[in-house]
């Protein structure tokens, strides 16, 4: 008997500490469909609903898919949340779960964020980026790797998803799926540019290099809210990043090339 509890007690344990994955809103064998999703700075907030896929075509052809309404008077980071202490579990940010994948179907292009909480309302701060596909199913990937070791990163038992990340002069409907965890497979994402992308040296105190590999169409610079601070046509496969006038942080680069798109993530010391 003793035997028994100390084994349940260990699998409760080890459910406890894994997030759900992946979060597909299917109806019979899926999750997140009945999660308890609150709308949060979306003027008159209208719930989260899980409809039928309205373009089951391309990289996502799944049942249902939930559905956002952006409200024109919303706030920018209007978004929807999970329960805290249900739906996604309890877990910690680890290199096997940090790079967390979402597909999107918006017909206006803007950044998509998410980001992790724990019950005494640590966050991990969102990260945000855009899609770059309009009209049709586009998977985005988000690394926390580099937050692995914050405290904010041990104990999350909140999903926060912001699907349209800007102001609006219209109302927009986002559709979003498939939130899946993984490890670093997931940072190449279709319609990506497949030759890695590497910015050296980074962290970066002054300039740093980024390297495509192949021919750089546009590359524009974020920061994590989203606002564009930099936008170049290098036209050629390398790039040196000035980063001297801009404060410490974390920015994303977004890169536009004959094969595709990609971001890069690049940190000011």
């Amino acid at each position: 008997m003793k035997l028994y509890t100390f084994f349940s007690l260990m699998l409760m344990t080890s459910i406890g500490l894994a997030q759900i994955n992946p979060i597909d809103f299917e109806p019979t064998s899926g999750v997140g469909g009945d999660w308890t999703w609150t709308v949060f700075e979306n003027d008159d907030n209208p719930p989260l609903e899980i409809v039928i896929n309205p373009f089951p075509e391309g990289i996502n052809t799944s049942q249902t898919v939930a559905k956002f309404t952006a409200r024109t008077t919303g706030a920018p980071f209007a978004g929807c949340e999970t329960m805290h202490g249900a739906d996604i579990g309890t877990f910690d940010l680890s290199p096997d779960n940090a790079f967390v994948s979402i597909m999107v179907y918006k017909t206006v292009s803007s950044n998509v964020g998410i980001k992790f909480a724990t019950p005494e309302g640590a966050s991990t701060g969102e990260l945000l980026i855009p899609n770059t596909l309009v009209n049709q199913w586009q998977r985005l990937v988000y690394d926390f790797t580099g937050i692995i070791d914050e405290p904010s990163s041990s104990g999350i038992d909140q999903l926060i998803v912001f699907p349209d990340f800007q102001a609006r002069s219209t109302e927009n409907v986002i559709y979003f799926d498939n939130i899946v965890f993984g490890d670093s497979s997931l940072s190449v994402a279709e319609n990506a540019i497949t030759i890695p992308v590497t910015a050296s040296p980074n962290p970066a105190t002054e300039l740093t290099l980024i390297d495509a590999g192949v021919f750089i169409e546009e590359l524009e610079l974020f920061d994590l809210l989203g606002q564009s601070l930099l936008k170049v046509a290098p036209k050629r496969t390398q790039y040196q990043l000035d980063m001297q006038q801009f404060s410490t942080g974390i920015y994303i680069a977004r890169l536009k090339g004959e094969s595709g798109t990609t971001s890069i993530r690049i940190v000011k010391q």
